[in-house]
């Protein structure tokens, strides 16, 4: 969710990267909208289709979807992160992170969570009760929701600013662009690093009351590691269109792969838990291919930026600084959305094609009116 520095000399260089940051903020609107129609839980309002065909669609969008999108933001933030610190000095540095990051971190607690809840309390559950009697019970204001992202981006920069200031960490050795193979053999042992991780901490399990689900933290851990490395050695610029048409074949190879997962689930009669963690060979070869499927989306998504979408226009600029109004705020279009068509009595995986479009349309209209307000500037 950071955006290029204005006085970076590239700049001009890395127009494409708002554009892929504005495509990653949709697919987390659309991530969190097909969670609330295909699944009993995990989002703050649920109405799960009942047609398996589409359930099926929906799960595999959610599974692909968050093999890269997530660390594809670490990653984008990285690379931004150490021209910024250079530029401002560790105090002024510090000092702007903990407002921009933690204002919305104290603001979606306090605010936007229990706010939504109570709609969802009142009209999606009958239970008619005013807002104050319902907050005098209200015992979770801790509640990070999507903001674990912006907690978990605070902390990860504030680990990285304290070794550079007192262990004079510095990167001065260049570090080849890595090719094909380096990329593939990293996304191998990143896989078996998240099998063993997982052992302990299977995904879903969330490290209260931050929500950190330490199941996909050795992604995002390492492409924040990635991102520093990049912006210090130029990758973006050095990776090949090569490299990018290979990974393109790599995604869509694992893509054709996931119906093997159903197949196992449902020949082997094998739990669905199996897949999420624990010492099952279903874990490891799940994480092995979540994390080559993610990298190799990553990759070929930078490299195809860098070709077709380094074009600005005052749309894209908008939209690219509103992306982060727009991550703040969507879960509250969403729970508003699904709410309003409740009473429609039509199944979940048709009412999904309506609320779609209108929930992206309105999470970015909100985004977009959002950053027009006067002081919002330092903050979103």
């Amino acid at each position: 969710m950071v955006t290029p520095d204005k006085n970076s000399g590239t700049l001009n260089q890395l127009i494409y990267i708002d554009t892929i940051k504005v495509l990653l903020t949709i697919l987390v609107v659309l991530h969190h909208t097909f969670i609330a129609y295909s699944s009993s839980d995990g989002w703050y309002y649920n109405e799960p289709t009942s047609v398996k065909g589409a359930k099926m669609v929906m799960t595999m969008f959610v599974s692909v979807n968050q093999s890269f999108f997530m660390g594809f933001f670490f990653l984008l933030a990285a690379y931004f992160t150490g021209s910024s610190y250079a530029k401002k000095g560790f105090a002024k540095f510090v000092k702007d992170r903990l407002v921009r990051l933690g204002i919305p971190i104290l603001f979606y607690s306090f605010i936007l969570t229990p706010f939504m809840c109570y709609l969802v309390y009142y009209f999606g559950k009958g239970n008619h009760i005013g807002i104050r009697e319902y907050l005098s019970g209200y015992n979770s204001w801790v509640d990070l929701g999507v903001t674990w992202f912006i907690a978990a981006l605070l902390v990860f920069t504030l680990i990285y600013v304290i070794l550079k200031r007192f262990f004079k960490i510095a990167f001065n050795k260049p570090v080849m662009v890595p090719g094909m193979s380096a990329i593939l053999w990293f996304s191998v042992g990143l896989g078996i690093i998240t099998f063993l991780v997982r052992i302990i901490f299977p995904v879903g399990w969330v490290l209260k009351p931050v929500g950190f689900q330490l199941g996909h933290f050795p992604q995002y851990i390492a492409l924040f590691v990635v991102g520093l490395l990049a912006a210090k050695n130029n990758w973006f610029d050095q990776l090949s269109y090569k490299v990018g048409r290979q990974l393109k074949r790599s995604a869509v190879i694992c893509l054709l792969f996931f119906p093997v997962f159903l197949v196992i689930a449902i020949k082997l009669n094998t739990p669905i838990s199996y897949f999420s963690g624990g010492f099952h060979w279903q874990a490891l070869i799940y994480a092995l291919w979540e994390q080559w499927i993610g990298i190799s989306i990553i990759t070929a998504l930078l490299i195809k930026g860098k070709k077709s979408l380094n074009k600005s226009s005052r749309l894209s600029r908008r939209l690219s600084r509103s992306s982060f109004a727009v991550y703040i705020f969507h879960p509250l279009v969403i729970v508003l959305i699904t709410l309003s068509l409740k009473n429609w009595q039509i199944d979940s995986a048709i009412k999904i094609l309506f609320a779609v479009p209108i929930i992206v349309m309105f999470s970015f209209l909100i985004g977009l009116l959002l950053v027009l307000i006067p002081g919002t500037k330092k903050i979103i």
